[in-house]
């Protein structure tokens, strides 16, 4: 079994039953494997219960590196709290890949007539303010 690079995605399995791309959930299943959703209904309710569950993995991210940031930056925080706050980084931080790679997966090739508008995971949140970054 050869290795892929960790940069590199995982490619869904393909359904064999329906030409609708797979898409890749936020949790996994008992064993550790990835969970992935065939249906063309955005709107139904296992797409918006893993529409729901991304938004709470990206606001907890968003919580946590806060704290996260006040530990680092506090030079008096004892090691075992510096030791947590990495954790719980390292946790959210797996979390939100997924939910990019997630998203990802459902950007429609270059050319198509899909437009994506209303899909809420689709659309993007504000960068962290403070970041550096910006919508473009």
């Amino acid at each position: 079994m050869t290795k892929r690079p960790a940069h590199e995605a995982p490619t869904p399995p393909t359904s064999h039953t329906s030409p609708t791309p797979l898409r890749l959930l936020p949790w996994r299943s008992p064993d550790g494997k990835p969970c992935y959703l065939s249906t063309d209904d955005n709107g139904s309710y296992l797409s918006r219960l893993a529409d729901d569950l991304e938004a709470v993995q990206l606001s907890t991210a968003e919580d946590i590196l806060g704290l996260a940031r006040r530990t680092l930056a506090d030079p008096t925080s004892p090691c075992t709290e510096v030791r947590y706050a990495g954790l719980r980084l390292v946790e959210c931080l797996a979390d939100a890949l997924r939910v990019a790679e997630s998203r990802g997966l459902r950007i429609p090739a270059s050319g198509t007539a899909a437009t994506g508008e209303g899909d809420p995971a689709r659309e993007r949140p504000a960068p962290h303010p403070g970041s550096g970054l910006s919508r473009h």
